[in-house]
């Protein structure tokens, strides 16, 4: 029941990602990128659907443009919501939640009762239970009067790549690792090297990346229990690009045994133990790999995040003295919420770009250019 209709599609991104996920999306042959609040839209098929949820790697979730109505009150939203065909994309047979967001803009101001009329046209005329746990969710925003309709077709957020049991106390989430990795100009094409590794996220980013895998292979998707799913078509999109061997090596090191251990296992799990190394050692310890220079890519404690941020000073130098005396010739990448820690690494940083929503905090991207 696939369709070659056009639509728009919106990938959510992390707030301050947009232009890093915008370049992947180009990158990734999707139809006019362009970023908008909150993210990027673009446009395509169900097929484009399916294939943004599966491939890009900055995405937070990939939403689905499925329709509009227009309604200036609760009963004209009533009465044109029963005649949406919510059996073009919607199953009788699977639960669905119904997420509004409106406006003072709109003479339709109460979420409730705006949620109220869509999930009894939903449950009336297509017969769909509703559940406030249901993976399938219809997501509305009213902006002056009218009613944008979209599926979430991700189900789950995209950051969790469904190979990824163990994650350490404060972990960096996929997707935006992935976009510090593409801000540091990584391609997948040289070694890299994270002396504080937690779980180990950048050095698996980094190995899948160089490997040509494929980041949402191993997880299922809310749109594979869409009304128009073809699964032939599917498993044929899924089995394309699994990946081939790298002569490439990816370190990461950390000075928790039991976080190392972790990372091993995660790495196992993502099928790239192959070309990645974790050791239990302390940043003053670290010494460069054999072999050509590459990034040193690292998301250090801050105060904000773990324990008394005056404590974390020495730290920091202690990192940038390392990279210094040790790692002529590599780019270095730090993410910090604390631009007064970032300096005390003595590092010649470049202009730092946009900050980055995480965990209710602002971080950014510190990074240089090779170190002499």
């Amino acid at each position: 029941m696939m369709t070659e209709t056009e639509f728009d599609i919106f990938l959510v991104a992390a707030p301050g990602t947009e232009l890093a996920l915008r370049d992947e999306a180009r990158e990734k042959g999707f139809k006019s990128p362009s970023i908008l609040p909150g993210g990027v839209t673009i446009r395509g098929t169900w097929e484009e659907v399916w294939r943004a949820n599966l491939q890009l790697r900055g995405a937070a979730r990939v939403l689905a443009r499925i329709g509009e109505i227009r309604a200036f009150h609760l009963a004209q939203l009533d009465k044109r919501a029963r005649k949406f065909p919510w059996g073009d994309v919607l199953r009788p047979d699977v639960p669905v939640k119904v997420e509004v967001v409106t406006n003072k803009k709109s003479k339709i101001y109460h979420a409730g009762a705006a949620i109220q009329r869509f999930e009894k046209a939903i449950t009336e005329e297509l017969g769909a239970p509703i559940s406030a746990e249901a993976e399938v969710r219809i997501k509305v925003r009213i902006d002056d009067n009218l009613c944008i309709i979209s599926v979430d077709t991700s189900g789950e957020a995209l950051h969790k790549r469904g190979h990824k049991p163990s994650v350490g106390k404060a972990p960096m989430r996929e997707n935006l690792a992935a976009m510090f990795l593409r801000q540091c100009g990584y391609d997948g094409s040289e070694p890299v090297v994270d002396p504080m590794c937690g779980s180990g996220t950048f050095v698996i980013e980094a190995a899948e990346l160089a490997m040509g895998l494929i980041p949402g292979r191993s997880r299922s998707f809310a749109f594979e229990q869409l009304a128009n799913f073809d699964d032939a078509a599917w498993q044929q999109m899924r089995g394309a690009g699994q990946g081939a061997l790298t002569a490439l090596r990816f370190y990461g090191s950390d000075r928790d045994a039991g976080v190392v251990a972790a990372a091993t296992t995660n790495a196992e799990r993502a099928g790239v133990e192959g070309c990645t190394l974790f050791t239990h050692q302390a940043v003053s310890d670290l010494m460069p790999p054999e072999g050509p220079p590459g990034l040193v890519i690292v998301n250090p404690p801050y105060g904000a995040r773990i324990g008394n941020k005056k404590l974390l000073y020495a730290l920091y130098g202690a990192l940038g003295k390392t990279l210094s005396a040790r790692f002529s010739g590599w780019r270095v990448g730090i993410v910090t919420s604390e631009a007064g820690l970032a300096k005390a690494t003595d590092l010649p940083f470049l202009p730092t770009g946009a900050a980055v929503a995480h965990g209710g905090i602002k971080i950014r991207l510190f990074q240089t250019a090779p170190l002499r």
